[in-house]
Order: structure tokens, then C-alpha cells, then sequence
């Protein structure tokens, strides 16, 4: 069997589950089976609209920024600004210059060695004609080794023709001409520079390349490095190259670009990662970028394909930890390959439609990962991790099978309470296990907490029965669980196909297993004539709502004698129904349908109302006599039980300690924290609690110093003859001893006889309840015995 794909292994395990067993087309093996291609195709069109459309060039320019940070470095220190800035301007008084200082400037780059020497400075207007001249003088005089630039722009805002300036005619014609256009982004950033422009009918080589001495072709562009920090790029203030202030050799064989850098000259530009920066900045930064080598552009298809493989790769993982950690490990690996593309092959890789693509791979994979997980949880049983009733309905809705079988464990709840829930979670795995070897390779589910069940393919009752026979004796041997050993006993419910729908089977079934464990026959199979019994329950329990709703109910009060005091104490309440075609029902004939079909706390309702009026009466006359009412064990826990109790008490003439109420060692048991916090409210109240049939659960000493007891009431089954046997009176002489040193009453039950009634004395019981102290009675009939001494009524 493979492994199950799931994160939890507890829940998902394929022994347990057994999706393929069970045959559904669920949501997860769909996902399995077919998911993957349609997410991928899903994922390339959502990639493909990305790429086509544009929409990711925000998420490549953020890369691309986080790029060139990455790989930020220094300038390479060939090429130097002189910039026009501030301090030059103040000095030479008025702009523009003169160009006779810009022949100035050129004799002394020329005398310090600079090897190229290139003007971003508009020369195409004339001056006045001696320092036109002397400009004119000085550029001969380099032997055409200055580069004067050229400008193209529009003629006007509204207008698309463009006029192109060039340097005045006898300046141009000594000099190098080279085009200094900035073509800023729709965005206004500048990030692309040209390599050559035409400009008066000849293609021009810009600035930039003129000065780097790279090659290319007019109108095309190149992405500027700004990995390369602008501030590393060597400067030198005009003025002060006028005025010899510069290092000896500093220029030496240097190119050298002369700009504005002023900003009252208003040539700068917004560019990625640095803000605003002067144009002769960008310019030998578009220069320091040729120097390297221009970068190739990959088209954005190539690694979208790569990240659609990715993807795929993705679709395949089997948990949801791997996927994000796989899912974070193709984004950081797709951006480090495009960083070591960038940095060593000079190639700009666009990721957007990539990254956009492995991204819905991955979130689409996350949500049908958790809606798969959901629609799991919802086919199993999280305590034990078998199939619950959910996927037993699926798959009887899916094969053919002639009957469902239900296994009931008796006393679950002392089983449970006994094992706790971890080791009960995998006492139920192992009883699993136990089934699944008999029945045939069908599935096995866990419908409810006691109950397992599963399809019964064979048409051969007496291949059935030999099974159900097989398999009470296996559990005969108890299932060990970290090693303890639980005895399980099983009583088999059997239901034919024939008898209603799959759902309806579960139930016939379910309720046969229990009439099979109320009649210790091991196992029943529903019978048609079974429905009008079944028809009775469902009569039996609208009449029993009736009972409570009109108040026809019977309460009577079994009294409770003090032996130190010898009266009447305390009494029992017990409910009685007299039904008008069935006659005198005893509790045993109803209150387990109450509890089994949800009638349990309108029931148990009805008798507090009643004792609590009768106990009222009763103090009226002058009798200080508690009454005690039964709990079920169902409603120990219950929010809504405890809101029902506040009311009544709040109501009721309502005394302070003459309340009681009797739970069950099996109440306590099933959620022991919350029976506790249950009991400590109820007792904040000022009722009374008593733990009843004491000595049939589990209840250890260091359990009963956690509950918020007041009295134990030892069972009739130890009291009845612990007189005569040993072992009974060592056992209620004892339960008597540890109850006193914690401060608790006891309760003796079954008293029927004087010489029990003299042993439970002489031990030091507190009270006894029985037929020798009075039956169940009513009410009026109670306040008669309550005048009286036990030993006249007895």
C-alpha cells in the first residue's frame, strides 16, 4: 500500500483511510489524477497575459533595483567629470561662459594628458566672434580629439517634428560630433540610453559611446548599469582645473566628460535607485556601462517555460511544508540565476511572467491542498483516523453490498475513561485491524464512538454468521496498547439491504447491535417485524414529551436513614410513568430511550421542578428532608443542562444544601475536566454532590480528591450481603474508611435486612438506603413516614 500524501500521517494513513478502497471520485483524488496539467495550463495563460500585456513590469524593475543592489561596485576610474558646478559658476561671474574658457579648459586637459575630452554643453548658438574664435583655436589646436555633442528635440509640446542642433559650423567642423538625446521612461525614470542617433540626416554615435569607443547602430538602446555607484565616479570642479588646482597625472590618459552639475542649470534627470542626478552623471555612467559590454535582453517566454517545468515540479509535492519551502526555493533560485546571468554573462532576464506563473501554481496547490484536507477531515474520524460515516454512505452509494454490520463496544465509556483518549484513538486502530482481517477486504468505519461498521458483500447468511462468530472469539484476547491490555467486547447489529436506505441501514443496524448487547446474544439481524418496534419507540417517545409537557409523570421519594440519628434524613427522587395503554413503566422501560434519542434533559427537567416543590411542601410542614435527583451522564457536562439548573434554583423555593445531586462514576469519567468544572458550579450553588454506584467504574482516591464531592453511595451489589461475605465487607468497611478521612458522607443501597442494616452500624456508615428503610413512595405518602422512626417502619 503507498503512502498517503497528507501532512498529518495520524489522519491520512491509506490503511485507515483507504480513499482507493472506498472507491469516491473525491476532491483529492481528482487533484491527484488531473490537477496538475490544468493548473499548469492555467498558470502559462495567467504568465503569457503577464508577459503580453505589460502588467509586470513593476515586479522587474523592483528585481532589477535589488539586483543592482546586490551587485553595486565602484566606477572603474577611466573615466572623470569636470563638472560646471556651483562654485565654478560663482567664479566666472555671468552664464553663459564665455567660450573662451571652454578653450581654456581644453589647453590644460590637453596639458594633463586626458586622452578624450567630451563636452555635454550646447554649443550650437554663436557668441561673441573672438571668443568663438578662440573656442574654434583650441579645438585645432587638439587635432579634432574633443567630442562636441549634438541635441535632437521636439520643436514644440504640441508639434511631433524635431529640430536637431549641432555646434556652430566653424567649431563642428574641428571637433567630433556625438549625440547627447535623454529619452527618460513613460514613468519619467531614465533607463535606457541610445547608442547612436541620426541627427541632420547622419547617424551619430551618442555621447556615451563615443567616449566608451563602443560600436553599434543609430536608434539603438542600452540599459545603463546603475550597479555602478554614480558617487565613485571621479570629479573635478571647472574652476579648478582653470586655475591648475588638480593633482599632477590625475588626468593622464583619462577620458574626460565636462557637464553641468549645478543645479541652477536645470540638466538632471530621475534615474532607478538614485533619485535626480545631473545628465553628464548619467551620461558616464552609460559610459562606464559600454566599457563592460552592453547587456542582451532574454525574451520573457524562456524563463516563463522554465518556471511552467518548475511548476509542474511543485504540483508533485507531497506536503504543504515542502511546497512553500519549494515554492520560496524556485523564486530565490529564478532570481539568483537572473543575478549570475546579469553579473557574469551581461544578460537581463525578465521574471515577472515566471514568477507570477510559479506563484499561482503555488496558491492554487495550497487552497486545493486545503480543500482537499477539508473535505478529508469531513470522511474521518479525528480520534482515530478511520473512515467515518460520511465515507461509509459514499461508498455504499458507489458498490454493491447485500447488508451493513455494526460492531458495538460495550462500555465504551469506562473503556475511554480507563485508556484516555490518545491510547483509546489506537485501541481503536488495533481493533480495526482485528475487524479488517474477517470481514473480506471491505472497508471498516468507525460511525460513532462505539460503533465500527462495514458492508457485508455475501448473500450466504451462514457465511456471515460464521464470521461474526470468528470474530467475538479473536476478542476474546484483549488488544494491548502501550502495554496495557484492554478487554473489548463486541455485540454485532446485522441489517439487510432490502430495509430502507444506506443511511437508514446504518441506523437498523446500529440499534440491532444494541438490542444484541441488552440481550447478550452476541449478535441480532434487523427483521422487518423489528419496525413496529421500532414504530412503538418513536410512538413510546412522542407520548413521553407529552408526559413531561402535562406534568402526568410520576415522582417518587425512596427515603434515606440516618443511623446516628435515626430519622429520615434525605430522599431519592424516582420518576414513574403511568401509561394510559401500557400501564406502570419503570425508569429502565424509558429514560435509556430518553437518553439515546435527546429527551434526557426535558426529562430530567420535569423531576427537578417536582422535587424541588415537593422538598418546598415538605419544609413547610416542618421537615428538613434534602432530595436527591438523578444526573445522567450526559448531562454532567452540558452548557445547556447547567443554564436550565440556574433557572430552576433561581425559581424554586430553594434551600441551600437540600439539593443533591447523584452522578455516576461513568459521568465523571467521560470528560473528567469538565465533570469537575460542572461539579464545582453546581456546588457553588449549594447543591449538593454524590457519586453513585460507587465501586462498579474506575474512580481511584487520588480521582475523588479532584471532584467536588459531599457523599458516596456504595452499591447494592457490595451492601446487599456484606454481612455474611468477606470480601463485600472488607470492601464497603474500607470505602467507608477512605471516604470519612475525605471529609465525605456514605450512602449504603440495597439494605433489605436487619443484620445489615446492625453491620453497616457497627462499621460507621453514615446512611443507608433500601426496602427496610421505605420504598419508593410519593410525596404524600413520604410525609407520613417522616414522623415516624425507621425502627417503627421497618
Amino acid at each position: 500500500m503507498r503512502p498517503a500524501t497528507a501532512s498529518n500521517d495520524s489522519l491520512a494513513d491509506r490503511r485507515y483511510l483507504g480513499f482507493e478502497e472506498l472507491g469516491a471520485l473525491t476532491l483529492h483524488m481528482w487533484i491527484r489524477r488531473r490537477w496538475r496539467v490544468v493548473v499548469v495550463v492555467a498558470a502559462a495563460i495567467i504568465g503569457l497575459a503577464c508577459g503580453l500585456s505589460g502588467t509586470g513590469a513593476g515586479l522587474d524593475d523592483l528585481l532589477q533595483r535589488q539586483r543592482w543592489a546586490l551587485r553595486n561596485h565602484d566606477a572603474s576610474g577611466d573615466i572623470h567629470i569636470v563638472e560646471i558646478d556651483a562654485r565654478s559658476i560663482a567664479a566666472i561671474a555671468h552664464w553663459p561662459w564665455p567660450r573662451r574658457a571652454h578653450a581654456q579648459l581644453i589647453d590644460r586637459l590637453r596639458r594633463e594628458g586626458a586622452s578624450t575630452i567630451a563636452f555635454d554643453v550646447d554649443f550650437s548658438a554663436r557668441s561673441r566672434a573672438d571668443d568663438d574664435a578662440a573656442l574654434v583655436a583650441a579645438l585645432r589646436r587638439a587635432g579634432g580629439g574633443v567630442v562636441l555633442p549634438t541635441f535632437r528635440q521636439r520643436a514644440a509640446s504640441e508639434r511631433s517634428d524635431w529640430i536637431d542642433s549641432l555646434p556652430f559650423p566653424e567649431a563642428r567642423s574641428e571637433a567630433v560630433l556625438a549625440a547627447v538625446s535623454v529619452r527618460p521612461d513613460p514613468d519619467g525614470y531614465v533607463r535606457q540610453m541610445p547608442v547612436g542617433i541620426v541627427t541632420r540626416g547622419f547617424p551619430r554615435p551618442s555621447l556615451s559611446a563615443m567616449v566608451a569607443q563602443a560600436s553599434g547602430r543609430a536608434g539603438d538602446d542600452f540599459t545603463v548599469d546603475y550597479s555602478i555607484d554614480p558617487k565613485s565616479i571621479p570629479r573635478h570642479s571647472f574652476i579648478d582645473i582653470l586655475q591648475g588646482r588638480i593633482d599632477v597625472g590625475a588626468l593622464k590618459g583619462k577620458r574626460v566628460l565636462v557637464g553641468s552639475t549645478a543645479i541652477e542649470l536645470g540638466d538632471h534627470y530621475a534615474v532607478p535607485r538614485y533619485g535626480v542626478i545631473p545628465g553628464v552623471v548619467i551620461q558616464a555612467l552609460a559610459a562606464e556601462t559600454l566599457n563592460g559590454g552592453r547587456f542582451r535582453h532574454i525574451s520573457w517566454p524562456v524563463p516563463l517555460a522554465a518556471a511552467l517545468l518548475v511548476a509542474f515540479g511543485l504540483l508533485r509535492l507531497r506536503t504543504g511544508k515542502r511546497l512553500a519551502l519549494a515554492s520560496v526555493g524556485s523564486v530565490a533560485l529564478f532570481f539568483a540565476v537572473s543575478l549570475a546571468a546579469e553579473q557574469w554573462l551581461r544578460a537581463i532576464v525578465p521574471l515577472a511572467p515566471a514568477l507570477v506563473a510559479i506563484a499561482f501554481a503555488a496558491i492554487a496547490s495550497a487552497v486545493a491542498r486545503l480543500a482537499a484536507d477539508a473535505e478529508r477531515r469531513q470522511l474521518v474520524d479525528a480520534e482515530s483516523g478511520l473512515p467515518n460515516k460520511a465515507a461509509m454512505l459514499r461508498w455504499l452509494a458507489a458498490h454493491p453490498f447485500e447488508a451493513v454490520v455494526v460492531a458495538r463496544v460495550t462500555g465504551f465509556e469506562r473503556l475511554a475513561a480507563a485508556l484516555g483518549a490518545d491510547q483509546m484513538g489506537e485501541t481503536i486502530r488495533r481493533l480495526h485491524d482485528r475487524v479488517a482481517l474477517a470481514v473480506d477486504g471491505v472497508p471498516v468505519f468507525r460511525i460513532e464512538d462505539a460503533l465500527l461498521a462495514w458492508p457485508a458483500t455475501t448473500e450466504h447468511r451462514a457465511v456471515l454468521d460464521e464470521r461474526l462468530s470468528a470474530l467475538r472469539t479473536t476478542m476474546l484476547n484483549p488488544i494491548e496498547v502501550r502495554g496495557r491490555r484492554a478487554d473489548v467486547i463486541l455485540n454485532f447489529g446485522v441489517a439487510d439491504r432490502g430495509h430502507g436506505s444506506p443511511a437508514q441501514l446504518i441506523a437498523l443496524a446500529g440499534l440491532a447491535s444494541e438490542q444484541a448487547r441488552e440481550s447478550h446474544s452476541g449478535w441480532r439481524v434487523h427483521h422487518g417485524s423489528d419496525n413496529a418496534q421500532i414504530d412503538r419507540e418513536v410512538s413510546l417517545l412522542g407520548e413521553l414529551d407529552e408526559a413531561v409537557r402535562d406534568g402526568s409523570l410520576e415522582v417518587v421519594y425512596q427515603p434515606k436513614l440516618d443511623l446516628k440519628t435515626n430519622r429520615i434524613v434525605s430522599t431519592e427522587a424516582l420518576v414513574r410513568w403511568r401509561h394510559p395503554v401500557l400501564g406502570p413503566l419503570g425508569p429502565d422501560a424509558f429514560i435509556p430511550l430518553a437518553e439515546r434519542h435527546d429527551r434526557i434533559l426535558p426529562l430530567t427537567s420535569f423531576v427537578l421542578r417536582r422535587a424541588l416543590r415537593d422538598s418546598a411542601d415538605w419544609r413547610a410542614q416542618g421537615h428538613s428532608v434534602s432530595v436527591a435527583v438523578n444526573i445522567s451522564s450526559l448531562l454532567v457536562s452540558s452548557a445547556e443542562f447547567f443554564a436550565v439548573v440556574t433557572e430552576i434554583v433561581g425559581d424554586a423555593d430553594f434551600v441551600r444544601g437540600g439539593l443533591v445531586f447523584e452522578v455516576t462514576e461513568s459521568a465523571a469519567f467521560t470528560d473528567p475536566d469538565g465533570a469537575v468544572r460542572a461539579l464545582k458550579a453546581f456546588r457553588s450553588m449549594g447543591i449538593a454532590i454524590s457519586m453513585d454506584d460507587y465501586g462498579t467504574g474506575q474512580s481511584t482516591l487520588s480521582y475523588l480528591q479532584q471532584l467536588p464531592l459531599d457523599e458516596l453511595k456504595i452499591d447494592r451489589r457490595f451492601v446487599q450481603h456484606a454481612h455474611l461475605q468477606a470480601g463485600d465487607a472488607v470492601l464497603v468497611r474500607s470505602t467507608i474508611d477512605m471516604a470519612h478521612q475525605l471529609g465525605l458522607k456514605v450512602v449504603a443501597e440495597g439494605v433489605e435486612d436487619r443484620p445489615c442494616l446492625d453491620f453497616l452500624t457497627s462499621i460507621g456508615c453514615d446512611m443507608v438506603q433500601g426496602y427496610l428503610v421505605g420504598k419508593p413512595a410519593a410525596s404524600a405518602a413520604l410525609m407520613k413516614q417522616l414522623k415516624t422512626s425507621v425502627s417503627k417502619a421497618a
